[in-house]
Formats: structure tokens, sequence, C-alpha cells
């Protein structure tokens, strides 16, 4: 199996296990870093009672899968179909504007993620790799940086442009100047989004990046 096949688990079980409460045969983020969660086998019920342990009521699990079938016992409670995309001849380029953002600019990388939702972003999500913004005015107006690991890929997530400043090409750059970083370490980025955002979709693939597979984001919690 293809480490994208399965990012979530493979990323939990490899470059970011430091990141992860792990039982047996599943794992997760811990919540305030991320809601996402992956058992090694989804078509395995035995791998789900290993994620029941580990996800509750108050913080659904966030599955992520090609297909994910909920076994019995588990009732979903929200989630999307999504897309993943591989940049394999993408390299992107650095951006002179775009600075490295700190814990110092967390409230304001929250502010713009609930206003702007471009998925999952928590007070510790920063912790995962490098993030990236652009300001106009000392306001942080866009941002982008990397959120999954695994081996040879990491993805790049948390693209995002306050809609004031849409259409001047911010979310371009960012992706880039990300994009750049991970080719640096001599990795290829990828990207998730949610399949009726084809906006995003069609600038990612002018970008360069390609369709690899169809996905599922899944909300749960064992019943």
């Amino acid at each position: 199996m293809h480490p994208l096949d399965n990012p979530v688990w493979a990323a939990l079980s490899g470059p970011q296990k430091v990141h992860a409460d792990r039982r047996g045969r599943a794992a997760r983020f811990d919540p305030e870093i991320s809601p996402f969660a992956a058992v090694d086998d989804p078509a395995d019920p035995r791998a789900w009672r290993d994620l029941a342990a580990l996800a509750g009521p108050a913080d659904p699990a966030l599955v992520a899968a090609p297909a994910v079938p909920l076994p019995p016992g588990w009732v979903s409670t929200g989630g999307a179909p999504g897309v993943q995309l591989v940049g394999t001849e993408y390299h992107g380029e650095p951006d002179p504007e775009a600075y490295p953002l700190t814990a110092a600019d967390v409230p304001e990388m929250l502010d713009l993620a609930a206003r702007t939702r471009p998925g999952p972003f928590r007070g510790r999500t920063l912790t995962l790799g490098t993030y990236l913004g652009i300001r106009r005015g000392g306001t942080l107006v866009a941002m982008a940086g990397e959120r999954m690991r695994v081996p040879g890929h990491t993805e790049i997530s948390a693209v995002c442009t306050d809609e004031h400043h849409r259409g001047s090409g911010l979310a371009t750059r960012l992706v880039a100047a990300v994009a750049a970083g991970i080719r640096a370490r001599g990795e290829v980025p990828f990207l998730h989004a949610a399949a009726d955002n084809t906006a995003a979709i069609r600038l990612y693939e002018r970008l360069g990046f390609d369709l690899r597979t169809t996905m599922q984001f899944v909300a749960a919690v064992p019943a």
C-alpha cells in the first residue's frame, strides 16, 4: 500500500508519531492539534475497536481514506467527499513576502481559519510543520502550511485568504512557497480538497498538481 492510500495512518505511525495517541492498530492526533484519526486497515473491524478506545462523543474522530465504510458500532456525525492531489512535478518557489508564522500568530490564524474554513485548524496545528503568512496593513490576510507528513511526502494545508484580498494571487504564492520548502527536503507536496471546492481544485491543477484519488472524510464516534 502506498502511504498516500491511508495518509493519516502513514503520518501517525511514521514521521509524526510524536504527535500520536496510539492504541494497537489505531492512532489519532492530539485533539488540540488535529481531529484526524486512523486505523491501519479500514476494512478490519478489529482495528476500529482499537480506535473506539481513543475516540469519544466530545471530539469525533475524523477519518480520511479512499473509502471509509464505518463498521457496526460507529455513527457518522458529519463529513464530506474529497480529493487528493499530488504535485509530482511541482516545485514551487520561495516568496519574499511570505514569513514563518509562530505561536504569537496563532490567535490571528485561528480567526482567519474560522472565517475562511479551509479545513480543521486548531490551537496547536502550527506544531505540525512550517506555516507561512502574508500581511496587509499589519493584519494576517492569507496563510498556508504543512500538515500531514508521510514517507516521501508532505501535505500542504490551511490554504486560505481573507475575502477582501481574494483574487490577488496570495494563495498561489503561498502554496508555491510552502511547496518550495517541502522540495528542499527532497519530498513531494500533496493536497486534499473538498470535492465540491472546484475553484481550489482548478487552481491546484493549474499549478501542476494531479488528481491522485478520491477521498472520504468522515467524522465518527463509537455508538
